[in-house]
């Protein structure tokens, strides 16, 4: 046995060795794009100088312990045995005297955090663009070009709604500028680089592929991110995503993970957004979004089917504002828009993008479907606003109110006509008209749809009501149509309107 030992070493060493040549042998005989392009060395060294490292300070206030220490100590359970070890070096910190209850002035001191994150140069003047997440709320923003030259910078202007910052400072020397791309025409599967500064290690390549377009994962009101598999972590923020000719196509501003590093779901800004914001800022040091004046929903199957809507498709109306660009064209709650200054609009999120990316005061053609038929509104753009208006929950007390309720039922919906009483019990505003609703049946579609108690119902299938007999019998006469559902314009106690389509069978 002993003496085998060795024989069946040697065959073995053999044997992994013939496997080493055969594979070997497999791979030398692959085509060179399994192993990837071969451009990405060449395009990284072109463009590596443009990409920066943002380092940040910011000075915070020390929050103290109960007792006043040198730093806010952590909460730690009860009996927890670093508990004895935090309160020493808490202790200790205070200096002589510190925990006694006199030197409060030095357990309160300011301290300065830091962040780093990335940016890419896009004028030899010394213009960077990063993430806004990466500078927010600095008191010092300092750019690291690739060799490690430090230089202080200004803040041009920032856009909370895109994450993105434009920053400003001097050139000490001569500097490598990008430019962008066109990301509209980047294809799925097709190569992409990232560049920047993960966990401060800057210079950092990495490569991979278009994963997908036009991504929404709820972040914004503009959300139309690329998906990539190149390796994005932290610190990677603010940095370019290049295509294979140096262009930046992207800027990597998210990942998702569950591990804080990279999983292959990385997420940039799209080039075609970052170069009209950027333009902006540069020009304004501020956002000017052009405003349609509109409240608008998405316009599923059920509310297809009720306006005769074949695909379903556009923005659907919900609300107009009295004093927005929108209601002197014309445009009315219940109409669907489906073109936007020429370009189609597929859902409420591009027909958000496209207005917003629109200049102040164009006159635009706006097409719209108006039961079943198209028309086409000129409108001249307002500004949106940047302060969000903040919306109050109805308040619904639990009295009733002094007179006797007559209902009627349609819809697993119990409905009453608006009187004082009930106007006062569900805050309901003198301007909004139409049916209330004071009952919603568990298990109806319409406690699916969420109405509630406190809904007014203005119209049913784009006509008024006053009255629960208003709605039952419209809504018999579309059974005897062969309408499978009913659209409902609902409006809460504020006056705020939405489309609800609820099934009549």
């Amino acid at each position: 046995m002993q003496r085998a030992t060795p024989a069946l070493s040697r065959r073995l060493r053999l044997f992994g060795a013939a496997i080493s040549i055969g594979a070997a042998s497999m791979f030398a005989s692959l085509p060179a794009f399994a192993r990837g392009p071969e451009g990405i060395a060449d395009t990284a060294e072109k463009v590596i100088d443009a990409v920066v490292n943002i380092s940040t300070s910011q000075t915070v206030e020390a929050k103290g312990g109960g007792g006043g220490g040198g730093g806010a100590m952590p909460q730690l359970p009860p009996g927890s045995p670093f508990e004895e070890f935090f309160d020493d070096f808490f202790k200790n910190r205070r200096g002589p005297g510190g925990g006694k209850g006199g030197d409060k002035g030095s357990d309160l001191q300011p301290r300065k955090t830091n962040s780093l994150g990335s940016g890419f140069i896009i004028d030899t003047a010394g213009i960077v663009v990063t993430n806004n997440h990466v500078i927010a709320d600095a008191d010092e923003i300092n750019v690291i070009l690739n060799d490690g030259t430090k230089i202080k910078a200004e803040l041009v202007g920032v856009d909370k709604k895109t994450d993105l910052a434009v920053l400003k400072f001097k050139p000490p020397r001569e500097l490598t500028a990008v430019k962008f791309g066109d990301s509209d025409k980047l294809r799925l599967g097709e190569w992409v680089i990232a560049i920047g500064n993960p966990f401060s290690l800057g210079g950092s390549v990495t490569a991979g592929i278009v994963s997908a377009k036009n991504r929404d994962i709820s972040q914004g009101p503009y959300d139309s991110y690329i998906q990539t598999d190149a390796s994005i972590n932290r610190g990677n923020s603010g940095g370019p995503l290049f295509n294979l000719d140096g262009e930046v196509v992207g800027v990597n501003t998210l990942i998702i993970s569950p591990t804080g590093g990279s999983i292959g779901l990385g997420f940039a800004v799209p080039s075609k957004t970052v170069a009209g914001v950027v333009d902006q800022l540069q020009k304004f040091g501020e956002l000017r979004r052009g405003w349609l004046g509109v409240r608008i929903q998405q316009v599923t199957d059920e509310i297809a089917e009720s306006l005769n809507i074949k695909p379903a498709r556009g923005a659907l109306v919900a609300g107009v504002d009295d004093k927005g660009p929108a209601k002197p064209a014309g445009i009315e709650p219940g109409d669907v828009v489906v073109k936007f200054d020429g370009k189609d609009v597929k859902d409420p999120k591009d027909l958000s993008r496209i207005v917003a990316d629109t200049a102040v005061g164009k006159e635009v053609d706006v097409t719209v479907i108006r039961k079943g038929n198209e028309e086409t509104k000129r409108v001249t753009l307002g500004r949106l606003e940047d302060n969000e208006k903040v919306q109050q929950a109805n308040a619904k007390p639990n009295d009733p109110p002094a007179e006797k309720l007559v209902t009627q039922k349609a819809l697993g919906l119990d409905l009453a006509a608006l009187s004082k009483d009930l106007r006062t019990k569900y805050k309901i505003k003198d301007s909004v008209k139409g049916v209330i609703v004071t009952g919603v049946d568990n298990g109806s579609d319409a406690a699916e749809k969420r109405l509630s108690a406190g809904d007014v119902i203005v119209e049913v299938a784009q006509e008024a009501v006053s009255s629960g007999a208003d709605i039952k019998k419209r809504v018999d006469q579309l059974k005897k149509d062969g309408k499978k559902s009913v659209l409902l314009l609902v409006s809460n106690g504020e006056g705020e309107l939405r489309f609800v389509a609820l099934s009549v069978q």
